[in-house]
């Protein structure tokens, strides 16, 4: 695309930053105030199921507010291509974090409570993100993190518009009840970002193969906690991660405890041998084998 694109006389694109599964997150610069932002454009070509959960994120992120959400600027639902302004984060992702290996005990108690945090803020209000993973997590120069991607975030009470056999969301961080077909509630997310810290500390994804296989091994095993990870950790891990959503923590239960593991579990990343950079995690239907 032309960096010199300029879109609605406002926003001069500049840089790629980022690419999803039907729009493209530009760096800009607002013509008028020299502000630099971060433009997510619809990529033409996408179809009518794509176009519609891109307005409904643009209209759901205009309804939300919390310091670890970026905020939305500008919609523009109308324009072709639709595109949404936010806040430009200066930094990476989590997942550029983990590729350079295992994150610090206490780093990672810290970001996990910034997003459970987040996560009590759009529960409360009736949202679940349903694609919690390390690519939709970008952590600032200044440490603080954000969440972000709701492109196939669900409104509490609302039908899920995929085949019976059908789920959305990216494999790795799935929890059993989705891979079951039970419905999502709040629970999902809570499990998502139990396997992310998790992924966080170790640096590799707990569940591989291909993207069937790792839905269903969740099916057949609980995520596999270190016993080199302080006591605190591995039972917070271990109830997050249930197999039972029931019995899994709401997310304003997890922040507390997580501040408190931070400032009391080790500075140093775990040894950890196999640890090894995995590539992005994709966002996908998935087409599971129909029940015999």
């Amino acid at each position: 695309m032309d960096n010199e694109r300029l879109l609605g006389n406002r926003y001069r694109l500049g840089a790629l930053l980022g690419r999803g599964g039907a729009a493209d997150v530009h760096e800009a610069r607002e013509v008028h105030s020299g502000r630099q932002v971060a433009v997510k454009l619809f990529r033409s070509g996408g179809d009518v199921a794509d176009r519609t959960r891109f307005a409904a994120e643009a209209e759901l992120l205009a309804g939300l507010s919390h310091p670890r959400l970026v905020p939305v600027y500008d919609v523009q639902l109308d324009a072709d291509p639709p595109y949404l302004v936010m806040r430009l984060v200066p930094g990476g992702t989590m997942r550029d974090s983990i590729e350079r290996g295992p994150l610090a005990p206490s780093r990672v108690a810290d970001l996990g409570a910034q997003l459970t945090d987040a996560l009590a803020h759009i529960h409360a209000r009736g949202v679940i993100h349903r694609d919690i993973k390390p690519s939709n997590v970008l952590i600032g120069s200044d440490g603080a993190c954000y969440l972000t991607d709701f492109g196939i975030a669900k409104v509490m009470g609302t039908v899920d518009r995929t085949g019976s056999n059908e789920l959305i969301g990216t494999a790795r961080y799935l929890a059993p009840e989705q891979v079951r077909g039970e419905g999502t509630g709040p629970a999902v997310d809570v499990y998502a970002l139990g396997l992310v810290m998790l992924e966080c500390l170790t640096g590799r994804p707990e569940y591989t193969g291909t993207d069937v296989e790792i839905a269903l091994a969740r099916l057949s095993r609980a995520p596999r906690v270190p016993e080199a990870l302080p006591t605190a950790w591995r039972t917070l891990l271990t109830a997050m991660t249930a197999t039972d959503p029931r019995a899994r923590p709401p997310a304003w239960e997890c922040a507390p405890t997580l501040r408190t593991i931070a400032g009391t579990v080790p500075a140093e990343a775990l040894p950890h041998p196999e640890a090894r950079p995995t590539p992005e995690e994709p966002t996908a239907t998935i087409a599971l084998p129909s029940p015999r």
